[in-house]
């Protein structure tokens, strides 16, 4: 095998050249490609660069929804890194994919990566990255660099079949409502209380984090004119405690695309009893639109994590198909702050004492040797 010379690596941000140069990588399978589900093709270059020159024109908020980086030795792109904060504060980035050519070295050239995304992004606290359990070189790349194991997690498959027979039964949700900003509180307290104070911590998720921006706002929008399939939203609400118990996140796939139908379950841990009840309404929703659209049949896939047995023992029952395991790791980062050196440093002690400097010489004058009298004595 073939390995580049020894020369020094520069990380430097992608240009639109270099889009088109790792798209024709990926296109001839010359990448070692570690990549998230939804991250694993890479989009079109035009369709990319386009997205890079529109976020650099929005608001600061919104320039910084991804960054792409690339490796460049004797003058070629030798491996590319994307990286996308997870919240809305920015504390929390993720590695969304990270790859190399197969001449080069994985661990050289993604270490260099990883540390020019670990040093260059300012505002980030935390760093998280998934990885699949066969993929040994990534999770050993990972932990070279100081990210921990923090949570196991298992994709789940439920077939076309079995999503028409859950959609027969009865979903018992009366205080099933539709998610719109107002109630971003609400789904923020949810979210609190479903995870581990661990993953909350990396996570670092705020109320603002439940609410949808300008952006999200106009991509629906964009959706719904085209007529392509839209995300669907909806959550529990419990009157009594004036909360919310339960949430999904539908994400209808297409019959002819490559991704199936994805959805995203949040169910506060003292009321499991309600994964039965969303998946049925999931299914009668993917049923119903599949009647309208007389499209063909295509599975869920549903994740859960191994600090949620009530949901991984419920899709073991329904004899849901695990697809997929993966490692979730983290790794935090502390920024040294440069201390500037202050203006009044420059300054000489006789320039900055020049206003008490003597204008003459001073005259010495009589000093009296003798002790002063004692005080009389009162008594």
């Amino acid at each position: 095998m073939s390995t580049f010379p020894s020369a020094s690596i520069n990380i430097r941000p992608a240009h639109y050249g270099d889009l088109e140069t790792i798209e024709r990588l990926q296109r001839d399978g010359q990448l070692n490609d570690f990549a998230l589900p939804d991250h694993a093709d890479f989009d079109r270059a035009d369709d990319l660069f386009g997205l890079t020159k529109l976020t650099s024109w929005l608001p600061i908020p919104w320039q910084h929804m991804f960054r792409l980086h690339v490796a460049e030795q004797n003058g070629q792109v030798v491996g590319f890194i994307k990286v996308a904060p997870i919240n809305s504060s920015h504390s929390t980035w993720q590695i969304e994919r990270i790859a190399t050519v197969a001449s080069a070295s994985m661990q050289k050239v993604g270490t260099q990566l990883i540390r020019c995304c670990l040093d260059s992004c300012w505002e980030a606290r935390t760093w998280v990255a998934e990885a699949d359990v066969n993929e040994k070189d990534a999770i050993a790349l990972y932990r070279q660099n100081g990210f921990q194991p923090l949570a196991q997690l298992t994709e789940w498959e439920i077939s076309a079949e079995l999503l028409t027979e859950l959609a027969q039964n009865q979903a018992a949700l009366p205080n099933l409502m539709s998610v719109n900003n107002a109630d971003a509180s609400l789904l923020y307290q949810l979210d609190t209380a479903s995870m581990p104070p661990q993953i909350r911590q990396v996570y670092d998720l705020g109320p603002n984090d439940f609410r949808q921006n300008l952006v999200e706002g106009l991509l629906d929008y964009a959706q719904q004119m085209l007529n392509t399939a839209t995300e669907i939203k909806a959550y529990v609400y419990e009157p009594q405690r004036k909360a919310a118990i339960g949430y999904f996140l539908l994400q209808p796939g297409q019959a002819n695309g490559n991704n199936g139908h994805k959805c995203q379950l949040t169910v506060h841990p003292a009321h499991t009893w309600l994964y039965p009840e969303l998946i049925t309404k999931v299914a009668q929703i993917l049923t119903q639109q599949k009647i309208a659209d007389s499209e063909e049949a295509i599975g869920l896939l549903v994740s859960s994590a191994d600090y949620q047995p009530e949901r991984e023992a419920y899709l073991e029952q329904v004899k849901a198909k695990p697809v997929r395991y993966s490692l979730m790791m983290a790794r935090s980062v502390w920024h040294k702050v440069r201390e500037t050196r202050s203006a009044l440093d420059s300054f000489q002690l006789s320039q900055m004492l020049s206003g008490l400097q003597p204008n003459q010489k001073p005259v010495p004058g009589r000093i009296d040797m003798m002790p002063p009298n004692p005080p009389e004595d009162l008594g």
